[in-house]
């Protein structure tokens, strides 16, 4: 029987609204309040209507007093616009700050000596054992709801305003489009003061609001130069020795923009595996090579190819990742041996990317002639910006450019320790897997298989990603980053089970577990007598001493966890 071809609906965009509930009445109502009532629907094409842009990429949510909207640390995906009632930011992060015990986190306690041996024999013979006893929320909070829809919210106001420095926020203000946009993580905790009504606008609808509305977009470029872009430059060796005043100067001349798109999270699970021309074809082009070097290209988030022209082709030489740059090696050759500035490769966005653009001149005023004299020549922090941010992007002597575009094109370049295993020495002896359970009871939390590139894999384990999607939209704040080690772990008291981790990580490193207590009993929700589950991930034995017991205990160098924003590290681990 011959083939026939099915004629099938191609999946749409606003296929899954972000606010199922979200009406027409509703959408009506929004643009009656500031700043939806300033903007200018005639610049929305049909195609991209503004009360479409609403309906399907924001929903209303209503909040009561004391619910914690956002946390510190978070990383989420929208912005929120207050319509009614008022919001606080709290302006103490770290020691004065709300505890982590408020927030739902914990605080990562090293064992010592006597417990690390005792849990060489102090094993339950069941798997995930907890003790029930320990899930007990912290006076100061209480928690409402079910699921994805529990809020946790402060149990006496007043008392945090009292001890705490705070800033209002009322009707028509603005909070996360930054963030939301850049996908960063959130610098400051807000909560509602009484009971309050907010729209919350995805990423997806932010962007494309910005792109039809000047005010809108030059209002969150505002709120980023104003309290994020001096931080930002300052964390650059070729700024960082500027005064203050010179840093802003620098901020207001330099031009933000963005390039390709997500629009879900499962978007980085679908990496089309067509050819490369094909593939390189589909990523927006941000600098080519050859083209005049106009600036430097600094990565606020997101993850750029670097590539260079190789016979009819081209050919992926590096990557950069948030917070490192590119364009210096070419000014700086400009001005010490008069080579002609042009970009030396061509820069494309893997997914979505956020770009700081500082020009040439800006460059050349505020570095070039304010170098800190002889303490710091041209050529010393020619070198320090290349080691640090550029990552010797010449890598032909030392990786192998197939093993590079395996990375690239599977996102891992993201990972801050990836495990990355090599099969020509594994023995599959399997020493790690139960090293890995002996530091977590008997539970080991990655599997010894994934994604390989001919003798490399790639294990799914938890990379401790710079963009953690997993901490998007978890409700309680149980997925944090670790504000000391920088490890990604969850909160095994918080956690309550919704398994939006699991769902957004597109590395498959997160897994639903069901609980039971030192008897081998499952717990079960009092409610509804179901099994109560638990996210489980690698915590990088953020508790044992001496780092990652699956790395330690390989006998044969076989495996390592690595930090892909070091080339050069990895390089020296693959050609051991």
């Amino acid at each position: 029987m011959a083939a026939e071809i099915v004629a099938i609906r191609r999946p749409q965009r606003w296929d899954v609204p972000y606010g199922p509930d979200m009406t027409e009445a509703d959408v009506a109502r929004v643009l009656t309040f500031p700043p939806f009532n300033r903007v200018d629907a005639s610049r929305f094409p049909a195609s991209l209507p503004l009360p479409g842009i609403l309906r399907n990429d924001a929903r209303v949510r209503h909040f009561a007093k004391g619910d914690i909207i956002v946390r510190a640390g978070d990383y989420l995906n929208s912005a929120f616009f207050i319509l009614s009632g008022n919001c606080r930011v709290e302006m103490g992060p770290g020691e004065s700050g709300l505890q982590d015990a408020v927030l739902g986190r914990r605080k990562p306690q090293r064992m010592n000596l006597f417990q690390l041996v005792a849990q060489l024999w102090h094993r339950h013979q069941w798997p995930e054992v907890r003790d029930p006893s320990r899930y007990v929320l912290d006076e100061r909070v209480a928690r409402r709801g079910f699921d994805a829809q529990t809020r946790i919210y402060l149990q006496d106001v007043q008392a945090v305003l009292d001890t705490h420095r705070t800033v209002q926020l009322g009707p028509g203000q603005s909070f996360g489009e930054t963030a939301a946009l850049s996908r960063t993580p959130r610098d400051f905790t807000i909560f509602t003061e009484n009971e309050a009504e907010l729209v919350e606008v995805r990423w997806q609808g932010l962007r494309d609001l910005f792109r039809r509305d000047a005010a809108l977009r030059q209002h969150a470029e505002g709120i980023f130069r104003e309290r994020a872009l001096s931080e930002f430059l300052a964390n650059s060796p070729l700024f960082r020795h500027l005064q203050p005043v010179e840093l802003e100067e620098v901020g207001r001349q330099a031009v933000f923009d963005s390039y390709g798109a997500y629009d879900k999270i499962s978007s980085f699970r679908d990496v089309e595996a067509g050819n490369f021309a094909a593939r390189l074809a589909k990523e927006p082009i941000i600098a080519s090579e050859g083209n005049y070097g106009n600036g430097l290209f600094m990565i606020r988030n997101g993850v750029v190819r670097v590539s260079k022209r190789c016979n009819n082709g081209e050919r992926t030489v590096s990557y950069l990742t948030p917070g490192q740059a590119y364009g210096f090696d070419e000014m700086a050759a400009n001005w010490q041996k008069g080579a002609p500035l042009v970009m030396k490769h061509t820069l494309r966005a893997v997914g979505y990317v956020n770009v700081i653009l500082v020009p040439t001149a800006a460059v050349e005023q505020y570095v070039r002639r304010t170098l800190p004299g002889a303490r710091m020549p041209l050529e010393v922090i020619a070198t320090e910006e290349s080691k640090e941010q550029q990552q010797a992007l010449d890598l032909d002597d030392h990786a192998d450019a197939e093993v590079l575009e395996f990375l690239v094109e599977n996102r891992f370049v993201t990972g801050t320790a990836s495990m990355v295993i090599d099969l020509n020495r594994c023995t599959r002896c399997d020493d790690c897997v139960r090293a890995c359970a002996a530091a977590h009871d008997n539970n080991p939390r990655f599997l010894r298989h994934g994604p390989t590139n001919e003798r490399y894999m790639v294990a799914n384990a938890c990379m401790h990603c710079m963009d953690p999607l997993c901490m998007i939209e978890c409700p309680t704040g149980a997925v944090h980053r670790d504000q000391q080690a920088g490890v990604v772990v969850i909160n095994d008291v918080t956690c309550i089970g919704c398994s939006a981790c699991a769902h957004n990580c597109p590395y498959d490193a997160i897994r639903m577990v069901e609980i039971r207590d030192a008897h081998g009993n499952f717990l079960v929700d009092q409610n509804t007598n179901a099994p109560i589950a638990k996210a489980t991930k690698c915590d990088l034995c953020i508790d044992q001493r001496g780092g990652p017991a699956c790395q330690r205990a390989c006998p044969h160098d076989a495996l390592e966890r690595v930090d892909m924003r070091n080339l050069n590290v990895f390089a020296r681990w693959l050609h051991r």
